[in-house]
């Protein structure tokens, strides 16, 4: 059992804020709370869909294997976020790894109990359908990114983490603390080379606009709005 309060739970996963205590407590009451170590597949590609799952804490990637056998990563997910529901809503077989970026605390809400909660509330289902409208949205965004400069796609991906997941310090909206993402996998889903990502990183943290603290595992992003005019800037 997961052992959360619903109160917490929807605080954390607004998804569910409307949602009756009733129908939460009984969601939650089959879930099962999993910690995974940083590089443990939480999925698999190709595995059928059993579950949908909710990340209470840690981050994770999204990834696919190429046809020449490396994985490119599609997405980077925070707390307060989930997957799993596209292979239960269309009864397919996963088309994507996920994987623990570091220590992962992860609630898994078996599927048939997932569909019986959106049947039983239809506000919650209309809320699903409104998120994946807007996921929809963000991966066109991306798209229609490819052609521009190494700097506006990653500033994009910055800004988005940090608005998304990112931690305030002391309260201030201008700046957002985030887990230390990888190189190659803030490259990835910014589609561009990790030796790009290198260069612009060290160049925004001469601007002061960013800091890596390395023990921690965090990036601390100083600058939100400077690096939202960046993301908003465009060619062509």
């Amino acid at each position: 059992m997961a052992g959360i309060e619903t109160d917490n739970f929807s605080q954390l996963f607004p998804l569910f804020g409307e949602s009756s205590k009733d129908a939460l407590s009984s969601m939650l009451a089959v879930a099962w709370h999993n910690t995974y170590p940083a590089g443990r597949a939480i999925l698999i590609e190709d595995a059928w869909g059993n579950a949908v799952y909710f990340i209470l804490a840690g981050w994770v990637k999204v990834r696919r294997l190429l046809a020449n056998g490396d994985f490119t990563t599609l997405a980077i997910l925070g707390p307060g976020d989930f997957f799993g529901e596209m292979a239960i809503l269309d009864q397919s077989p996963r088309s994507t790894d996920v994987v623990a970026l570091c220590p992962a605390e992860v609630l898994s809400v078996p599927a048939q109990k997932f569909i019986h909660t959106l049947r039983q509330d239809p506000d919650l289902h209309y809320r699903m359908l409104q998120l994946m409208a807007q996921r929809l949205r963000l991966t066109n965004a991306r798209i229609e990114l490819a052609h521009q400069p190494p700097a506006v796609k990653l500033a994009n991906v910055l800004v988005n983490l940090g608005r998304r997941y990112g931690q305030r310090e002391g309260g201030n909206m201008h700046t957002a603390v985030i887990f230390n993402v990888p190189i190659k996998d803030l490259a990835d889903v910014a589609n561009i080379s990790p030796q790009e990502a290198q260069q612009l990183l060290e160049k925004l943290a001469a601007k002061g606009w960013l800091k890596i603290d390395a023990a921690k595992h965090q990036m601390i992003l100083q600058s939100l709005p400077q690096l939202e005019q960046l993301a908003q800037q465009s060619v062509g």
